[in-house]
């Protein structure tokens, strides 16, 4: 511990003043000299801690609002200066510098401002901090000699180290606190760009800067081999969204497969208005249904594939009480049984809320109960804080593409009806479902649905007909007066034909193809109703 970065004068700035006082009482009780600017030095004289004023440093006033107080040469000299460095220790000598060992500030809190309803672009500007960025920066490029504190929970890092090494902090904390100040003010720069390009109605401006912050490691990636972490951007979503659930007591961390499964499956139960459910195995939907009583959308959708269902992810758009969780149990206890497997098996449950006697079942019930069940509640499900501006990324190997999520359900304004032969009412119903799940399905994918339920699933295929073969193989019977959806156009009509054998009374597809009429012929020959959205539903 080298006595050159022992912590003598330090300069305190702070938007964010929880803990401050103590932070600075501690610091000055170990004889260091404390200097403060505007708000945060009549906080602290206010709380009886006697500090240097700004302006008794640098000889001029605060001015400006504020705007201008800490850009001057005895701030920055003091922070900048290397203290092993003739020429620089003799400039300080020469123009009256003192260095400063530790700078602790935090910024004007922009994003909270601009996330304000009724906030203006004067409101915004007037929030961007500039003195600030500049003294962490100057601070965390000099982290050889100076100690940059950005938040709160640093602060008793900070002190316990002082405390134990007669004032100092060592080499590797103050590179760590660079680091993590670096981060800041590059996630700061990125809200106002944003922002500003938002102002100005750019969807993809020329340069886009992601900012992330770590919210937890996780067990593992996609494969135990792969390590993972769960980040989070700095401006976050108030959607119901996984990121968002709150994971109830018990159960093993939720893994990254967990995660991937079970945002798959809560964005396609809350495209409902009706109870539904939803069960999800490897990024698919395994089983949807709708119904009036949520108990009976969950036996239905459970019931399409109970086999891909073991071990998935369960997804409801309606609070969990006893009843439903005992439905639950009872389809899983049996499958299981029949499986050979026991008990219970589901990796995650997701729903807006549990009652406290749902949970107790799901994690005791003898013969199903399994206590390492994730448990997520999201909260009530409100449409309206869908972000339609957040951007939709996939990653290349040495890139990036974004664009805007597919946000786009069943418009029935938009639907065409091209047969002669109109959906009847049941139809309709089970063709909205089909063409809701279908936007969720692994491309290339056909959907069938009967008695508003899937029934069968086709995803993932390279080709339309295998996808439809295998939707129908998996429905059996009940293909027989299903309807059908695909998530894109029929360049032939080879699967008309096909579901036209299985007794598939009616097709919701995009449209678009040069040979549309060759599939609305068939559709025809059969007396098959047959509908164009106008819309695709690739998923790749």
């Amino acid at each position: 511990m080298s006595t050159l970065n022992k912590i003598q004068r330090a300069l305190v700035s702070v938007s964010d003043k929880n803990g401050v006082v103590d932070f600075v009482r501690a610091l000055i009780e170990m004889d260091v000299q404390v200097i403060s600017t505007g708000g945060t030095a009549r906080s602290l004289k206010e709380a009886g801690i006697d500090v240097i004023n700004i302006e008794q440093v640098t000889g001029f006033p605060e001015m400006m609002n504020g705007r201008v107080k800490t850009l001057h040469p005895r701030i920055h000299g003091g922070l900048l200066a290397l203290r092993d460095n003739p020429e620089h220790v003799k400039a300080m000598t020469d123009n009256d510098i003192t260095g400063i060992d530790l700078v602790c500030v935090n910024l004007y809190p922009f994003e909270q401002t601009v996330a304000k309803p009724g906030c203006t672009l004067s409101d915004a500007i007037e929030n961007i901090d500039i003195g600030g960025p500049s003294m962490v920066r100057s601070a965390a490029k000099n982290h050889k000699f100076v100690t940059i504190v950005t938040s709160p929970n640093q602060y008793e890092q900070v002190l316990k180290e002082m405390q134990k090494n007669d004032g100092c902090v060592s080499d590797a904390t103050r590179a760590s606190l660079a680091r993590q100040a670096f981060a800041l003010t590059a996630a700061y720069d990125s809200a106002i760009s944003a922002y500003l390009a938002d102002q100005a109605h750019e969807t993809y401006p020329q340069r886009v800067t992601i900012s992330l912050q770590r919210s937890h490691e996780l067990r593992y990636g996609e494969n135990p081999h792969q390590k993972a972490a769960f980040y989070r951007p700095a401006k976050q979503t108030d959607e119901p969204c996984v990121a968002n659930a709150r994971q109830l007591e018990g159960g093993k961390q939720i893994s990254f497969n967990n995660l991937m499964d079970t945002n798959a499956a809560f964005d396609l139960v809350r495209e409902f208005d009706q109870p539904a459910a939803v069960v999800v195995k490897h990024m698919n939907p395994c089983g949807v249904a709708v119904d009036q009583d949520i108990i009976e959308a969950y036996r239905k959708a459970y019931s399409a594939d109970p086999v891909s269902a073991f071990g998935g992810i369960i997804a409801l758009n309606r609070p969990v009480n006893e009843e439903l969780a005992d439905a639950i149990s009872e389809s899983y206890s049996r499958w299981g049984k029949q499986l050979g497997a026991g008990g219970f098996f589901a990796e995650v449950i997701i729903a807006p809320s549990f009652d406290p006697a749902a949970v107790e079942l799901i994690r005791t019930r003898k013969r199903w109960g399994r206590e390492d069940v994730r448990l997520l509640e999201t909260g009530d499900i409100d449409k309206n804080k869908i972000n339609d501006k957040e951007y939709d990324l996939r990653c290349l190997v040495g890139g990036i593409l974004l664009q805007q999520r597919d946000l786009v359900g069943w418009e029935p304004h938009q639907n065409k009806v091209v047969t002669k032969r109109s959906p009847t009412s049941d139809e309709l119903e089970d063709l909205e479902l089909a063409w809701t799940v279908v936007k969720h399905v692994k491309s290339n994918t056909i959907v069938l649905a009967k008695d508003r339920a899937i029934v069968g699933v086709g995803a993932g295929q390279m080709n339309r007909v295998d996808a439809g073969m295998l939707a129908i193989r998996q429905a059996k019977d009940l293909a027989q007066g299903s309807v059908m959806a695909s998530d894109a156009f029929f360049p032939f009509p080879d699967n008309v034909t096909q579901a036209a054998k299985a007794g598939i009374t009616a097709i919701v597809q995009p449209g678009g193809s040069k040979q549309d009429q060759l599939s609305i012929d068939e559709a025809e020959k059969h007396n098959m109703a047959m509908i164009f959205t106008g819309k695709r539903h690739f998923k790749h």
